[in-house]
């Protein structure tokens, strides 16, 4: 039995701002910039909005301090923070609020001047007591991700070559994005002889760090269908979590995708094999590869082997994080919201040089913490209703 909200909800509008560099934004203009945008996207204007759900990681009360800004004061809202999945289970939020008559146009934002403001990967971790690793000052979120990658490594025979891979082929999809941060050609020997920064993770195994803000626009499908662009249909979405602290992690192999993929896809009544475009949570190169294994899409063990021969390049057999990613794209301290706005691009047909054809349906995750909080979504156009 499919979920009772498939289909219920829809995407109305999307939009990305100030990817790259920002000199000058905050991250509430950035915000601001790409909330307007999307409501643009979708013919509705702020006035519209009554529904709220905003991600940060430099608001201690994201959905008060963008409500202020925004000049909004929502009939609903609400700012669930779960590191880089966040704006995706949001989805899952706003979908239940729109069907429940709590709210009639939902907006999920999030914006972020990491780069310009610090120029590293902000992490709110460091203002925690996490008693089991503040002892020993763990480099978050790294060192987290290494040690995940050394273990595969370990038990499955998982190569930094096959590693090497994710980060080519994200490069190649963001060669044909003028939105990317950098398009530049990168080779698999360029990422095994670039810096080491926590093995076995060089510098082109992590993602970007970059301002950058992105903004959904929600409504209920009957009302989406007569707005200014084709609605992408929310299929199903689900989140789940296993730990806080890395060190709690139940293994160091598999992450909660296992749980928010399977319901993910029994809710939408799918399997992986239906999945048309595929956007993932790749902060390392690791994810990639691990997020394959437990969202389904090859056994548990053979991550690396399937991202080899190219199936994740541009014409390769399964389209992958179409835009770039994290890798190459944009990361500005939590992707999330970025794999829903590319997956729903792809899904309307806006992309260009990179877009796969006939695609109907897509799948987004999200990621967060060091391997802590996992959210899946699929998305479909009309015809996957």
């Amino acid at each position: 039995m499919t979920w009772y909200l498939r289909g219920k909800a829809a995407i109305a509008g999307v939009a990305t701002a100030h990817l790259g560099e920002a000199p000058g934004f905050s991250h509430m203009e950035i915000a601001a910039t790409a909330a307007r945008a999307a409501l643009a996207d979708a013919g509705l204007t702020l006035a519209d909005v009554d529904g709220l759900f905003a991600v940060s990681m430099h608001a201690v009360f994201p959905a008060l301090t963008y409500g202020e800004y925004l000049g909004i004061q929502p009939r609903f809202s609400e700012a669930t923070i779960v590191g880089g999945s966040s704006a995706v289970v949001q989805m899952l939020h706003a979908a239940m609020a729109l069907e429940h008559g709590l709210c009639d146009v939902a907006l999920i934002v999030y914006g972020s001047n990491q780069r310009t403001a610090s120029g590293r990967l902000h992490s709110p971790s460091g203002a925690e007591n996490l008693p089991y690793e503040k002892p020993y000052a763990l480099r978050s979120p790294i060192a987290g991700y290494a040690m995940s990658a050394a273990r595969h490594m370990h038990d499955y025979g998982t190569t930094r070559e096959q590693l090497a891979e994710v980060a080519v082929a994200a490069r190649m999809w963001a060669a044909m994005n003028q939105e990317a941060f950098d398009r530049a050609p990168l080779t698999a020997e360029e990422v095994l002889a670039s810096r080491m920064v926590c093995d076995p993770l060089t510098v082109r195994d992590c993602c970007l760090v970059t301002d950058g803000g992105g903004a959904i626009v929600m409504t209920r499908a009957d009302r989406a269908k007569d707005l200014a662009k084709p609605p992408v249909h929310l299929l199903s979405c689900a989140g789940a979590h296993t730990h806080r602290q890395y060190s709690m992690m139940p293994d160091l192999t598999t992450t909660a995708a296992v749980d928010s993929g399977a319901r993910a896809f029994a809710m939408a009544g799918l399997k992986p094999a239906d999945v048309d475009v595929l956007q993932v949570y790749d902060a390392f190169t690791i994810n990639a590869v691990m997020l394959l294994e437990d969202l389904g899409f090859c056994p548990k063990g053979e991550g690396g082997a399937y991202v080899g021969g190219g199936r994740l390049r541009p014409g390769g057999d399964l389209p992958f994080n179409t835009y770039g990613g994290g890798l190459s794209c944009t990361h500005p301290g939590m992707l999330g919201i970025f794999t829903t706005i590319e997956a729903v691009r792809q899904l309307r047909g806006e992309c260009g040089a990179r877009q796969v054809a006939g695609a109907t349906i897509g799948l987004a995750h999200g990621n967060g913490g060091m391997f802590a909080h996992e959210s899946t979504a699929l998305l479909g156009t009309e015809a996957a209703l």
